[in-house]
């Protein structure tokens, strides 16, 4: 069983920076697959980046690619969200997901992770 913890959300105006980073408590870290998802009132839980459980392959959504970027490192049990050039509409909760994976494919379905994090809010003002 791994826990999730993020940290980094708050509030930033636009065209800002921020960056979001998920600890995991598993000492198997490399065995999950990690994403990150967001999530507005309303509205299902939407992909945006994600990692292969080696790294060696990610995926970052169309609609942020160029503007957020994703790292990960294993030996901190840690992977992290880079959101530059912020927009109002990125704003939302943001989740990071792990699945426990014997794969080294990047999961973009909410349904491919099987834990979560609490969530850490990002507010970007106009």
């Amino acid at each position: 069983q791994v826990q999730l913890e993020e940290s980094g959300g708050r509030l930033v105006q636009a065209g800002g920076s921020l960056r979001l980073s998920c600890a995991a408590s598993a000492n198997t870290f490399g065995t999950y697959a990690m994403g990150w998802f967001r999530q507005t009132p309303g509205k299902e839980r939407e992909f945006v980046a994600g990692f292969s459980r080696t790294g060696s392959r990610y995926y970052v959504v169309d609609s942020v690619k160029g503007r957020f970027t994703i790292a990960r490192d294993n030996a901190k049990n840690t992977v992290y969200l880079q959101m530059d050039s912020l927009k109002p509409e990125d704003t939302a909760v943001y989740y990071c997901a792990a699945a426990y994976t014997s794969t080294d494919y990047a999961y973009s379905e909410a349904a491919d992770y099987g834990h979560w994090g609490q969530g850490t809010q990002v507010t970007v003002s106009s």
